[in-house]
Formats: structure tokens, C-alpha cells, sequence
């Protein structure tokens, strides 16, 4: 199953690719209307991309009214993406969300970096939307902890139902001239090939200690890609930076898979889910794909 990861694709902009996915997901929803960040606010390197977007969106009632009704015309499943600074804020946008038909699953990104963070723990996010909603829910981490595994465990506890990792990780571009920061944060969220080690490790770990279903991402450009993500524990996999320069992506990336899994011996990609597990593999609790 292929998603794109939130924030990397404007659905009503380029609705032919959206259509392309099994899934779409949207950019971060908070409770009230956000600017977001001063711009510069996207830089380039040369193992990725910056962003320091700021959870930049209409709000959560002004996105119900307005934007939700164009994405159900897409005919997909639409996964929305909740944000905030505290448990109350999750609920609260959750609360609305759980309303509305046109709403699969809700991601809750409880991990971005351009933002400041929620005192509550992970777990106590998790809480505090699953009180407000029968949704399937997915919880958003951040690769940037000590011990991911752990933090993956306590959301399971609190209730989420799958896990999507990774979200990107803080990184800093310096201009060449200035050698001064690029982005007017100047820290950013990093994702692109860069993060695609990080997220194999992260899946690979929260996979063994929860059996969840996972979304996985970061840097997946090719098949191949997907294929790993796969085998490490993944369900289904999301494309990110890709999708600002390949539109084509979603179709190429489904058929470099299909052919990928074929020349190792099997005979589906679903197949290859969780074999770099060996005989140590949990039995999964459900499979989204």
C-alpha cells in the first residue's frame, strides 16, 4: 500500500498523482488556523531536504468545511494528520474528525520538529485522542529519541492502532556565501536519503516490539526501497521528497517493487514482510497492505 507522507503532496493541486496512491494523506491539521513559520522556509542539501513549514493550515473547522469535501473527490481513503501543543488540542481536532464520513485514519504527528513540543509524553497524546475517537489511528514518531522502541511500546499501550516512521529528523543548512543558516528557523526537518538508514532501523526495532502495523518512510525512492522497508517490519510505505521531483513516482516505485520482490524469489512483496526478522519476527497484529 502507498501513501505519501504528509506535507509532501498538495492533493487538489495535483490530483493525478494523488490518485496514483492507496492512500492520501493530508498536511498537519491543529485547532485553530496557523501561518506557520517566516519564510525562507524549504532549503535544499546535498542529502536531502530542510523544511521548516511550521504547521502552516486552516484549521481544523475551516479544513472540514472546505477542504475535506474537495479530497472526497478523489475517491480515496484520506488519512488526516492531527497536530497541536497539548493532549486537549489532539482531542479536540480528533473530536471533530471523528464526525466526518470522508475520514479513514487519523496520523497523529507527535514529532515535528519545526515546532515546539507538547509537555505530555507520547503516550499521553495517544490518551488523550483515542478518548476522542473510534478512528483508526496512527501515531507519528520522531527518530530523534534514545530508545524509539519504547516510545513505540507506550503508544501501543495508549491505544494507537499502527505506527508511521519516520517523521524527519532537525538538521541545519548553512548558506555558501553568508555561512549563515538558510532557513529563517534556522534548524529544519531533514527527510530524503539521508533518513533512509534511520527509518530502516526504526521500523526494523518498533516492528519486534509491538507486532504493529507500520507505515514506513524516509528517502524511498525506488523499489528497492520499498522492498527493505518491507522487509523490516513495514505494512506499507509513504514517498515524501521524492514527489517534489518524480510526480510519475508512486506508479514507477509500485512496479520496480513488484519486479524487485520477483528477482529475490517472491512471488507478491507481501511476502517479503518482516523476513529480515528471521525466526525472531512477532506475529503481526493486523496488516494493512
Amino acid at each position: 500500500m502507498i501513501l505519501n507522507a504528509s506535507g509532501c503532496l498538495d492533493a487538489l493541486v495535483a490530483p493525478e498523482v494523488a490518485r496514483e496512491l492507496d492512500v492520501f494523506v493530508t498536511k498537519t491539521v491543529t485547532p485553530l488556523p496557523r501561518d506557520g513559520n517566516e519564510p525562507v522556509r524549504i532549503a535544499e542539501t546535498d542529502v536531502g531536504m530542510l523544511n521548516s513549514i511550521g504547521l502552516a493550515n486552516p484549521g481544523v473547522e475551516k479544513f472540514v468545511a472546505e477542504i475535506l469535501p474537495r479530497l472526497a473527490e478523489l475517491e480515496l481513503p484520506i488519512w488526516v494528520s492531527v497536530g497541536g501543543f497539548s493532549g486537549e488540542d489532539y482531542a479536540a481536532v480528533c473530536g471533530v474528525l471523528d464526525r466526518c464520513e470522508e475520514v479513514a485514519a487519523l496520523e497523529l504527528n507527535v514529532s515535528c520538529p519545526n515546532v515546539v513540543e507538547p509537555v505530555e509524553s507520547v503516550a499521553e497524546l495517544v490518551t488523550a485522542a483515542r478518548g476522542a475517537t473510534s478512528k483508526k489511528l496512527y501515531t507519528k514518531l520522531s527518530p530523534a529519541t534514545a530508545d524509539i522502541a519504547a516510545v513505540a511500546e507506550a503508544a501501543a499501550a495508549a491505544g494507537t492502532d499502527g505506527l508511521s516512521l519516520v517523521n524527519t529528523i532537525r538538521g541545519l543548512a548553512l548558506d555558501g556565501r553568508s555561512l549563515t543558516p538558510m532557513l529563517s528557523t534556522a534548524t529544519g526537518g531533514l527527510s530524503g536519503p539521508a533518513l533512509r538508514p534511520i527509518a530502516l532501523a526504526a521500523v526494523f526495532s518498533c516492528f519486534r516490539a509491538t507486532g504493529l502495523p507500520i507505515v514506513g518512510m524516509g528517502g524511498v525512492e525506488s523499489g528497492r526501497h520499498a522492498l527493505e522497508l518491507i522487509a523490516v517490519g513495514a505494512s506499507a510505505y509513504a514517498l515524501g521528497t521524492v514527489l517534489f521531483s518524480d510526480p510519475e513516482a508512486p506508479s514507477r516505485i509500485r512496479s520496480e517493487l513488484v519486479a524487485e520482490a520477483e528477482a529475490l524469489g517472491f512471488e507478491n512483496p507481501v511476502d517479503a514482510h518482516a523476513v529480515a526478522h528471521g525466526d525472531e519476527a512477532p506475529a503481526p497484529l493486523r496488516y494493512v497492505a
